[in-house]
């Protein structure tokens, strides 16, 4: 684990705002408040101010994400570092400005304690109707005074397959009956599923399903779920509508697979956010994304994509040793 930092362990949850209803966080030396349209937050010698529809979505994934493999930037100055079982929330630690006047700022955090102050501001900053995880035009809007909330919405559990979907004593297959409706934009894909005849005495272990027509049902987007699991090898299929809501700077390569549609990418350099390159996907594209950058995407129509994760935990010190590359082939 690099640079060693003191964990911080001061945690504080201050009453409701009289004129807002909201109330505010605070994390180590971090303090979070919002009001009817902006998330703020401080930290010793700076401050930053984000919109409360875009910070309340990349809230929501990190959250559901459980900080997920590497950096999730909400923006390019504010994010978290996930080195599994510790966290590091930043401020410029990945902006090159930031960092070339010395006005970034770090501080390391036990996960457990870090996501528990996340869930809870997630919780009184969502507002009723509103859902974070859906794409702006299936949802209410985050503006606004307090006025309820949407727990049900917030606390969505990742689909998290053992096995393949479908198996025996795994992830059930979406249907009709499971209150799962195919997504407004999937109107078009085939519900049907494939004939498996199974070899006798192999029930338990051959299947196959439509995964299109899975993917139709997803009620949220830029969520990936995992339906398949080979040792440490990962499928990750999802829905992507609008924007992700954050710049990812994954610590391995991921592999996209582009099922149905289109996504353009935005690449940026991971520690100074300069550019890199920009990417369009169509169907049928597969690209490697490196280690060593950040990642964007938009999809103006709902598209499927498939990620391929590798999640050895050996990764990220093999790529920080130099043992392993930051990129799947050279030429």
């Amino acid at each position: 684990m690099p640079d060693s930092l003191p964990l911080q362990s001061e945690f504080k949850v201050n009453p409701a705002d009289n004129q807002t209803g909201y109330k505010s966080f605070q994390a180590g030396s971090f303090q979070f408040s919002r009001d009817e349209y902006f998330a703020h937050i401080s930290w010793p010698g700076g401050q930053h101010t984000i919109p409360a529809d875009s910070f309340m979505r990349s809230l929501m994934r990190d959250v559901a994400w459980g900080f997920f493999y590497g950096t999730v930037n909400f923006d390019p100055v504010f994010g978290t570092t996930n080195y599994y079982g510790e966290v590091d929330m930043f401020a410029g630690a990945t902006n090159e400005a930031y960092k070339a006047v010395g006005r970034d700022y770090t501080e390391r955090f036990k996960a457990e304690d870090l996501m528990q102050i996340f869930k809870e501001m997630v919780s009184d900053w969502t507002n009723e109707g509103y859902d974070p995880f859906a794409a702006p035009m299936e949802t209410g809007q985050a503006w606004g005074v307090k006025n309820g909330d949407n727990d049900e919405a917030v606390t969505r559990q990742r689909v998290t397959a053992k096995r393949m979907v479908g198996l025996p004593g795994d992830t059930p297959l979406r249907s009709d009956e499971s209150g799962y409706p195919v997504n407004r934009m999937f109107a078009d894909v085939d519900q049907g599923e494939p004939e498996v005849h199974v070899e006798p005495g192999f029930e338990n272990e051959v299947s196959g399903y439509n995964l299109f027509a899975y993917l139709s049902r997803s009620d949220v987007t830029w969520n990936p779920s995992v339906c398949s699991v080979v040792q440490e090898s990962l499928f990750c299929p999802t829905s992507e509508e609008f924007t992700l809501p954050v710049e990812h700077g994954n610590d391995r390569c991921e592999w996209f697979c582009q099922l149905s549609d289109e996504i353009i990418w935005d690449i940026k350099d991971g520690n100074t956010g300069r550019n890199r390159a920009k990417v369009l996907m169509r169907a049928g594209d597969i690209a490697c994304m490196p280690a060593d950058i950040r990642h964007q995407g938009f999809s103006n129509k709902r598209s499927m994509l498939l990620v391929w994760e590798n999640g050895s935990p050996k990764i990220p010190e093999l790529i920080r040793e130099g043992k392993a590359p930051n990129v799947a082939v050279k030429f």
